[in-house]
């Protein structure tokens, strides 16, 4: 009795150590929902070791422990998952070196008793197989596109399409993560998150469903998903930027720049916390950095880009072939493919052919390719056993992954410029096209081009025309503001002599002022291009007129200004119509119109003025 009792108290113990060890940590301080959850389950996957195990790996435990033959709704319970789980982990520490081993105990039990309280928080003892699947493939590591290319085998037909029903059950199963971690409220699940997700679509297909996910911003109801792996990314990156708030002189994780106030930076922290200083607010938009780029890799990047070296808008996920998608349960060994991995480079994942197993069993090109596979990698561990001691591993991962990047990045620079000769080949050819003298079209349309060109006479006289008396226009007001100086000087000589001051301007002015008026004649272009200088002309004139200058001469002044306004109306009309009849008549002409309205004589629309 009393080994049962201290049995049940451990087992309550441990039930509670990683949720105790969690609330330590005070996420609940971090002010966004979103951040907050994606925090608690990070914190969750490194305590119970799950960010160590790839996708693939997990793929593979499945396959080992028989689950892939098992139905989706089929219960295990809790002795067989501990099971499962132990043959995780201790497969997890064989492919990690000795100094880096990890408590395999521990781990079982934090992850069992987090599944048990997550899956079964009504003490059945039992789960589900897709549960488990759903909750294992979700909080292991590796790359989100793997995660979801699993997922999908597992809710899609065989046609590869997906089933809503069977997305709906992911759903279910996956919003209990952010429950379990007391995010319910936010990001529990709800009868319409399947259509949230996919509002219009009926035909779900395997890219159709990563775009989905993938997108900026991604559903509502995993918008934490993608913010776990990009923890995950940042969790090392080193920002040598001043915090605006803490004034903590570097930064690691995420970055947040205020998008209003000039070189506001906030860390992580003090974003997640909702500080702010100065005439920063929480309301202003802040963009998220997830690395750092000194200034001058952020000018050589914009030179690079500006000159079409960098491809723009790649996708977020490599597109895949709209052929069904095999469920990845890696049932059969000779479905297998080896693949690159940061951990360990003979991963196994599933090639996602469509042929049968039945087919690919008999096939003999099928046999020698897998004897040849086999060849090749054990060769390649020979030598690779055969160099462990001129190199550490990590050097030669380090240089295949550099010269990897190396080749990918040659590969893009070569398709961009590809790209690039073959748009400003057609760019060429558009423009000799588009440079070269068509006669067909004026042999088509030689009535048009005569009303075209009597058109464009016919405004360059008016233009002349219109010049001429602008010309003319300045010089008479010029004269004005001379006869009204003069007509100043004689009331004042007048005012000092005693003798009326009407008496001798007018005659004055009639003998020293140059009364003609040069002006150009309509056919001549003048060498300058006239201006309107009314503004020169200072208000002398308008002073005069209120003193009295005599009946006569103002009311002749005031019919010259009215005549010469009345003919730069009319010319200014008939210059916009002529305007209009060119440019439809243009228009015409691209068209390609074959008929054509008599041409049109503008003489008689408005009176030429004469002078």
């Amino acid at each position: 009795m009393i080994e049962e009792g201290s049995k049940s108290s451990k087992a309550t113990v441990e039930k509670r150590q990683l949720f105790m060890e969690m609330r330590a940590q005070n996420f609940d301080v971090i002010r966004l929902s979103t951040y907050r959850t994606a925090c608690k389950l990070r914190f969750v996957q490194k305590r119970c070791n799950l960010h160590l195990v790839d996708v693939w790996n997990m793929i593979e435990a499945f396959r080992d422990n028989g689950l892939s033959t098992l139905d989706h709704n089929a219960e295990i319970n809790v002795s067989r998952l501990e099971t499962i789980l132990s043959s995780i982990f201790y497969q997890l520490n064989k492919r990690l070196p000795t100094t880096h081993q990890i408590n395999v105990e521990q781990s079982i039990g934090l992850l069992l008793n987090f599944m048990v309280a997550t899956y079964d928080s009504e003490g059945h003892g039992k789960l589900t197989v897709f549960s488990m699947k759903s909750m294992l493939s979700t909080m292991c590591g590796g790359k989100i596109v793997d995660k979801l290319r699993y997922i999908f085998s597992q809710i899609s037909d065989s046609s590869g399409t997906m089933v809503f029903a069977k997305f709906d059950q992911f759903l279910r199963e996956v919003l209990k993560l952010p429950t379990a971690v007391f995010e319910g409220p936010s990001f529990g699940y709800t009868e319409h998150s399947v259509r949230t997700c996919f509002p219009q679509q009926k035909k779900i297909l395997l890219n159709t469903f990563l775009d989905v996910m993938m997108a900026d911003p991604p559903p509502q109801c995993l918008v934490w998903l993608p913010l776990m792996h990009r923890l995950a990314n940042v969790e090392n990156v080193f920002h040598p930027v001043e915090c605006s708030y803490c004034r903590s002189e570097s930064m690691m994780g995420f970055r947040y720049r205020c998008q209003q106030c000039h070189g506001y930076q906030l860390c992580q922290n003090c974003f997640w916390r909702g500080h702010a200083s100065g005439p920063h607010s929480n309301q202003h938009q802040m963009k998220e950095h997830s690395s750092w780029k000194s200034p001058a890799k952020k000018l050589s990047h914009a030179i690079s880009k500006s000159l079409g070296c960098v491809p723009i808008g790649e996708p977020p996920h490599p597109v895949f072939p709209e052929a069904a998608e095999r469920p990845q349960d890696l049932a059969h060994p000779t479905q297998l493919k080896p693949v690159s991995n940061n951990m360990n480079d003979t991963i196994l994942m599933s090639s996602g052919a469509p042929t049968s197993t039945k087919s690919t069993l008999e096939s003999p090109s099928r046999l020698d390719e897998e004897h040849r596979l086999i060849a090749r990698y054990a060769a390649r561990l020979a030598a690779e056993a055969s160099n462990s001691t001129q190199c550490p591993p990590t050097d030669l991962s380090f240089n295949f992954d550099a010269n990897k990047q190396q080749r990918q990045l040659i590969a893009e620079l070569e398709n961009k410029n590809r790209e690039i000769l073959q748009e400003i080949q057609r760019l060429r050819l558009e423009h000799e096209q588009a440079s070269q003298p068509t006669p067909e079209k004026a042999q088509q349309n030689p009535t048009l081009l005569a009303e075209l060109r009597l058109l464009r006479h016919r405004k360059d006289e008016l233009e002349k025309r219109m010049s001429a008396l602008q010309e003319s226009r300045r010089e008479l007001m010029v004269q004005l503001e001379g006869l009204m100086r003069l007509l100043k000087d004689e009331e004042q000589k007048a005012a000092q002599t005693g003798g009326s001051p009407h008496s001798s301007p007018s005659h004055s002015a009639s003998c020293t002022m140059p009364m003609p008026i040069r002006s150009t004649s309509a056919g001549s272009t003048p060498t300058h291009t006239p201006q309107d200088c009314l503004a020169g002309v200072g208000d002398d004139v308008l002073d005069a007129f209120s003193q009295g200058v005599p009946r006569n001469l103002r009311n002749d002044l005031l019919v010259a200004a009215d005549s010469i306004t009345n003919t730069m109306s009319s010319l200014v009309k008939e210059l916009h119509s002529v305007d209009d009849g060119l440019e439809d008549e243009e228009v015409n002409m691209r068209n390609g119109r074959d008929k054509v309205s008599a041409p049109r004589h503008y003489g008689n629309r408005h009176s030429t003025p004469s002078f």
